[in-house]
């Protein structure tokens, strides 16, 4: 699915804000295919981010589309290929500490500590009983959302990259923030409320926010237990199936979605054109105990 790296440096180069490439190292760093998978290499790189394209500069909305794609998909591409290795570090150690529990190393038992921690999962290999319950949490959340959800979503949320929050903030997905000078202040927001629109030091940070946001947060867990089950079925994970777990995204609820609907279907053709590939596809994988167990 994923570009060539002259591809993703050659779209992202017309940006007009980027830095020298940062690699994404992909292959986690406690050594954690040793003696459970064949030795890989792997790693995207994807530039580092840190100022927007003017695309209000654009006349034509169709024109505008294109670049907004253009300059994001990769990006999304790159953190996604970051959760998926993450994913199958996760499989290929549940696998081999399902044979023989004490078979994990000190180091890989330190890896799954930190991505338990990362994903807001208590992890606990003492008991087998709450490490198999802790693994199908983890198989549930350590997981890709399809990169036409998150281009639709984050151009609807930040007015296809023109908004006051996106262009000062490099915040494309209104996400919220809770100390004081963490972001902007909203306009309207209540003279009760404390939020700010959260700052990001690059437009990376802002999709790896996103994506951890939708991944652990209570209110998307009917999207991870929707994307859990097409993972069961072996089926594609697709942007409109995925969809109905965003009502809490937004206060406008079912309408939200529905536009989010209605989006991901004009722009659909669009962004396939742009990336060149269909959406993620589920590969087949774990999924321990029921993808409806509770969170």
């Amino acid at each position: 699915m994923l570009r060539s790296l002259v591809i993703v440096l050659g779209i992202l180069a017309v940006a007009a804000a980027l830095v020298a490439p940062n690699a994404l190292h992909l292959a986690n760093p406690y050594r954690l295919y040793d003696g459970v998978v064949p030795a890989r290499n792997i790693a995207v790189a994807a530039p580092t981010v840190t100022e927007l394209p003017n695309f209000a500069s654009h006349q034509q909305t169709a024109d505008k589309k294109q670049a907004f794609f253009e300059f994001l998909a990769p990006l999304v591409e790159a953190e996604n290929a970051l959760i998926l290795e993450q994913r199958s570090g996760l499989e290929a150690l549940y696998t081999k500490w399902r044979l023989k529990p004490d078979s994990l190393s000190h180091e890989q038992i330190s890896w799954l500590e930190y991505l338990a921690k990362r994903y807001r999962v208590e992890f606990n290999l003492a008991e087998q009983a709450e490490a198999e319950q802790a693994f199908a949490l983890l198989m549930r959340r350590v997981d890709v959302v399809p990169e036409t959800l998150v281009l639709v979503q984050a151009a609807n949320e930040s007015a296809w990259g023109t908004s006051r929050f996106a262009t000062e903030a490099l915040n494309l997905f209104g996400q919220w923030c809770f100390t004081e000078g963490c972001g902007l202040i909203p306009g309207a927001r209540g003279d009760e409320a404390n939020h700010e629109v959260q700052k990001f030091a690059s437009i990376n940070a802002s999709i790896r926010s996103y994506l951890r946001n939708l991944n652990t947060h209570p209110a998307y867990f009917e999207l991870r237990q929707l994307r859990a089950q097409q993972r069961d079925r072996k089926n594609r994970i697709r942007a409109l199936d995925l969809t109905p777990g965003l009502l809490s995204y937004s206060e406008r609820g079912e309408a939200y979605v529905e536009e989010l609907n209605a989006m991901i279907r004009v722009n659909r053709p669009i962004i396939l054109e742009t990336m060149g590939a269909d959406d993620p596809v589920a590969e087949p994988g774990f999924a321990p105990n029921s993808s409806s167990a509770p969170e």
